[in-house]
Formats: structure tokens, sequence, C-alpha cells
């Protein structure tokens, strides 16, 4: 199934607008866990089954596992997600964006390596380095526009044209790349009235939000501003929150608890 349809699903399914970040660290695991050859599948794997049938998406971010020399659990744990939970699709957070064929590898990498749903790219090399994620109607392509990093602003909103470079990113990727149907954003939680502009370009593209909680992005402000008319069409996104909501061997049921409270904080909101 395509990527689009199994996030609209989920959402409804579910009732739910909540992306689970998946952010492993050797030093943030449970004390039961640590040491074991396979622990941070082990971490992962349990956070996933608590938690999936309370979020929209699933979003590995492939630096913590590569730092880790985990790109094999990686793949082991999207596959884990597939089997286990199919109708939650799993974005892969790698921010890519390269030109020609190295662009091509990173398909590969992202949907035939660790078999993601969606990817997180770069836009600033322009179409061509996108153009072959593109062309994966099936998978998503979620490209930064507005991060949630103080330093975002560096360039993002840079005038162009009259208007900030984030918004004619948007523009660009509603108007001129979305032909399949495929695209998303990334719009950070902390500038929610940004986000709000953003929203007002490219109608009813969803968006990937990261920055609740720990970066200190407020749930109301994104929902006022970036719900849909059928108030979908947002993937907040909790990482720590979710992962490290417990330390001990109740660890799952912690994450599940976290999970379900920003869930229904969210719905609360929304319905």
């Amino acid at each position: 199934m395509r990527f689009m349809q199994t996030l609209a699903d989920a959402w409804q399914r579910h009732d739910s607008l909540v992306c689970v970040g998946l952010d492993p660290e050797l030093g943030k695991l449970p004390a039961h866990l640590k040491g074991r050859p396979d622990a941070v599948f082990e971490f992962c794997a349990a956070i996933v089954d608590a938690t999936a049938d309370l979020a929209c998406a699933f979003k590995p971010q492939i630096a913590h596992f590569a730092a880790l020399r985990a790109e094999d659990t990686l793949e082991r744990l999207i596959a884990h997600v597939h089997a286990r939970h199919p109708g939650v699709p799993v974005i892969l957070d790698a921010k890519r964006g390269d030109i020609g064929s190295t662009a091509q590898h990173y398909v590969t990498e992202a949907f035939e390596r660790f078999g993601a749903d969606a990817v997180t790219l770069n836009p600033y090399m322009g179409r061509d380095s996108i153009a072959p994620f593109l062309e994966r109607a099936d998978k998503g392509v979620i490209l930064l526009c507005r991060t949630s990093n103080p330093g975002g602003a560096d360039f993002q909103a840079l005038d162009c044209g009259g208007e900030p470079l984030y918004l004619r990113v948007a523009e660009t990727v509603a108007r001129d790349w979305n032909g399949h149907g495929n695209c998303a954003l990334v719009c950070g939680a902390t500038w929610p009235e940004e986000l709000g502009q953003v929203r007002t370009r490219v109608g009813d593209m969803p968006l990937l939000v990261p920055g609740i909680g720990a970066q200190g992005g407020d749930v109301a402000a994104v929902l006022k501003h970036g719900l849909t008319a059928n108030h979908t069409g947002l993937m907040i996104n909790s990482s720590r929150g979710i992962l490290y909501a417990g330390s001990g061997e109740d660890f799952a049921s912690a994450a599940r608890a976290a999970a379900q409270e920003l869930r229904d904080s969210i719905n609360a909101l929304r319905h």
C-alpha cells in the first residue's frame, strides 16, 4: 500500500496524530538491558509493540543506529514493524540529499535495504537531487521546510523575492514536485505561526512536526495552525518523551502511557 494511504488509514484507525520517534542511546537504556548483545533491538521493538496502536507512524533516526554500528538492527526493526504492525508506516529520518547516481543509491538504501515507507530529505540541492525519490510514487518523500532548531532561520527565513525561503520551498514542492501525491514537509512545532503559513500554501499536504516536548513546542498552537479541514494532516513527533518515559523493567508500559497521554491531549483539542 502507498505511504499516504497507509498514513491516512492510521490517522483514522488509531485516532492518532502521534509519530513515535525511535532514537536509541545506549546510555539511556534501562539498566536490565545494558550489556545485552541485542539490547537496542529489544528496547526499540518493545517500544514499538507497546505503542503501535497509539501511533500514526514510527520514525527511526538513522544516525542513532549508525553511531552504534547497528544498521542491521535498524533493518530488523523496520521489518518487525511491518510484520507485527503493518498498518503503521515507518519514516526513515535520514535527511539525505545529493545528485545523480548518489541520489539513486540513497533511494536503494532507504527503500530497498531498510524497507522504509518514507524518508526525510534535504531539498537544498534542488529537484534533480530529489527526483529519484519522487519517482517512487508508493513511498513518502518528506522534505525539510521550516525546521524546529533555533538555527533554522539562518537560511530558511532569508528573503526570497518578498517571501521567506521556507515558503518558496513549500510552494515549489506543492506546485512542481508533488505530481504523484507522495510529498510531505517537515515544519517544527517551535514555529507554529510559520507552520500555519506553510499549511495555507500547501493545502492538505501532510506535515511532519518535530519539536514537541524537549524542544518546547506547544501542541495547542500546532493544532490551531496546522490541522486540515478533516482534523488530520499532521504527524506530531515525540522521541525522548516517549522512549525514555521510564527507566525500569516496565519501560515499555511507561512509554505506552506517555504515548497515550500525548495522543489524548492532542485529541482533546482537535475533536
